[in-house]
């Protein structure tokens, strides 16, 4: 028997993963004290189960202390297996140390995660000098993609879609999501003049003048670079995009930012809940 546990606020993900592949609930209570310590309570039955954990790591040193806690109790109280299901995954990012000092967080988070858990699943980690997870995991883990559910929103919901890339590393991502999409594609061209004189232009503009602009990326954090976009689109007569995003990080004001730029809509997937999510994935995490 599998029980699926929802951190608080996954729990519309939880509801869909509980439908879909009929895990029974366990509910669970988190909560902090006046002084800051966590407190975490299990609320159903584990013994010789296998259990998994669902819990989207956006802001992930809130969570850190909630999640070991579970965990340790979960195996205490007799769990079978343990697995984290983190449709995001934080702590991705700083995956060198480029000054002396730093903290290779990437590592040392793997590492408190794999100590923990017995498995883990997670949609479209952030890897850079990574190149797949089983570098710093020690435990087996599953790396869902989103550009399938992605596309299918695309094809259903934007007419005469051409996908956007802002730069030259985002090509292999839009051209991908943009082959099942059955849709074309341009990516931004940068042109360099000295070392703070850079031109961006719009490629064979002239042939998308009808089309629907979408952006893609898969982290919208500060939205900076999807802002940049809108305004090139802009200046180059091109229709206000769609933006869409797997992960909702959205930090600070961003949201509201990217809203004022232009765009016709904010969309993403709900691995991170959102008032955008609006393509599912749920499907796409049950074993």
């Amino acid at each position: 028997m599998t029980v699926l546990f929802s951190y608080p606020g996954n729990e519309k993900l939880a509801a869909l993963l509980v439908e879909k592949a009929g895990y029974d609930f366990g509910a669970m209570t988190v909560r902090h004290f006046p002084d800051g310590e966590s407190f975490v309570k299990l609320e159903a039955d584990v013994k010789d189960k296998d259990i998994i954990l669902l819990c989207s790591l956006d802001r992930p040193d809130e969570k850190a202390m909630a999640l070991m806690f579970f965990a340790q109790t979960a195996r205490q109280l007799g769990a079978k297996s343990i697995e984290l299901i983190a449709p995001y995954l934080g702590y991705m990012r700083q995956d060198k140390r480029f000054h002396e000092g730093e903290a290779v967080t990437s590592d040392v988070f793997a590492a408190f995660i794999s100590r923990y858990f017995d498995s883990l699943i997670t949609v479209d980690p952030h890897l850079h000098r990574h190149k797949a997870m089983n570098e710093i995991y020690t435990i087996p883990s599953k790396v869902i993609h989103a550009a399938d559910a992605i596309a299918d929103w695309i094809k259903d919901n934007v007419e005469t879609p051409v996908l956007i890339g802002p730069d030259e590393e985002s090509d292999q991502w839009v051209s991908d999501v943009a082959k099942r999409a059955e849709a074309p594609y341009i990516v931004l061209a940068k042109t360099r003049y000295g070392d703070k004189d850079v031109k961006i232009s719009v490629p064979n503009v002239d042939n998308y003048r009808n089309h629907t602009p979408v952006l893609v990326d898969d982290i919208i954090s500060t939205a900076r670079t999807m802002i940049e976009t809108v305004k090139h689109l802009k200046e180059a007569g091109m229709s206000p995009p769609v933006c869409i995003g797997v992960h909702a990080v959205f930090a600070s004001d961003s949201y509201d930012a990217l809203k004022a730029s232009g765009v016709s809509r904010i969309i993403t997937c709900n691995t991170i809940p959102h008032e955008t999510n609006k393509i599912d994935i749920s499907g796409l995490l049950i074993n």
